[in-house]
């Protein structure tokens, strides 16, 4: 395989298969490994391939009627989490892993490990403080159960239970929405319980859009993505709301200016007026 091949190969993916920029990253990153690590050759360099053409993509926002029609047909805890999802502007994954210690019910802070192992707080939507505080108990006597039953503990993630022996069965290191079975563990003969996983709410969450008749295409992170409209529609700074999301670079959040109508100079109104 020449220089030659790698050339045309990339340029039929640009060219002729119109693929992502994405894809087309990926097959370029792919053949550098498989270069420079594999057969130990020279690369070269293919500056002059034609790039493909990255999309301009416009996430899909629900109105606040649209989201109650679909939290209508959810169950608990299905309905709980999309509410912090929209409420918070969480991810799917930041979501359904959250621990007991991730809140301060008396700050209405909500500490978040997001994406690239980076800490954000976000304000806890005081609307749902009566189901949280509800979820808090809940826990709480799961884990007295699990206790007297001599379980041993939650699954911890990276090296946390090397550093914290004891931390799996603490209560502040808890699942927030704990699956309900315990897992059986065949190597160590432990019985542990792991936090609910992503799947069961991407289920639930498209039988609810389902059953609510919606004409959009709805998955966990259109939640996230109506948090951060709404914000900017409620005139919230773009800033704000990139430290809310989490999101390293303001262009990131700058997508959401295009789900918000501009308004015209006849539209506008005096600050008189307000």
């Amino acid at each position: 395989m020449s220089e030659a091949d790698v050339k045309a190969y990339l340029t039929y993916l640009a060219v002729n298969c119109k693929v992502s920029a994405s894809t087309q990253n990926q097959a370029f990153n792919a053949l550098l490994f498989l270069y420079r690590h594999i057969i130990k050759k020279d690369f070269g360099d293919h500056k002059d391939i034609p790039r493909a053409k990255k999309s301009k993509y416009i996430p899909v926002v629900l109105s606040r009627k649209e989201i109650n029609a679909v939290l209508k047909h959810l169950e608990h805890p299905y309905a709980l989490v999309v509410k912090l999802l929209y409420g918070c502007g969480l991810r799917l994954f930041e979501c359904v892993k959250l621990q007991v210690k991730n809140f301060n019910f008396d700050a209405g802070i909500l500490t978040l490990h997001g994406k690239g192992s980076k800490d954000r707080t976000v304000p806890i939507p005081q609307k749902i403080m009566p189901e949280l505080t509800e979820q808090f108990e809940a826990i709480r006597k799961l884990h007295d159960d699990d206790i007297a039953a001599d379980y041993a503990g939650v699954f911890l993630e990276s090296q946390l239970e090397k550093k914290y022996p004891k931390a799996a069965k603490e209560f502040i290191w808890q699942w927030f929405f704990p699956q309900q079975s315990l897992t059986f563990v065949e190597e160590t003969k432990e019985r542990r319980r792991y936090h609910l996983h992503d799947r069961y709410v991407q289920e639930a969450l498209y039988e609810a859009v389902r059953r609510a008749r919606l004409t959009k295409r709805v998955t966990s992170h259109t939640f996230r993505h109506s948090f951060a409209t709404h914000l900017l529609q409620a005139n919230y700074d773009i800033r704000t709301i990139q430290e809310l999301l989490g999101h390293s670079d303001v262009r990131t959040t700058m997508i959401y200016t295009h789900c918000v109508p501009s308004r015209t100079l006849k539209e506008m109104k005096s600050p008189l007026d307000f």
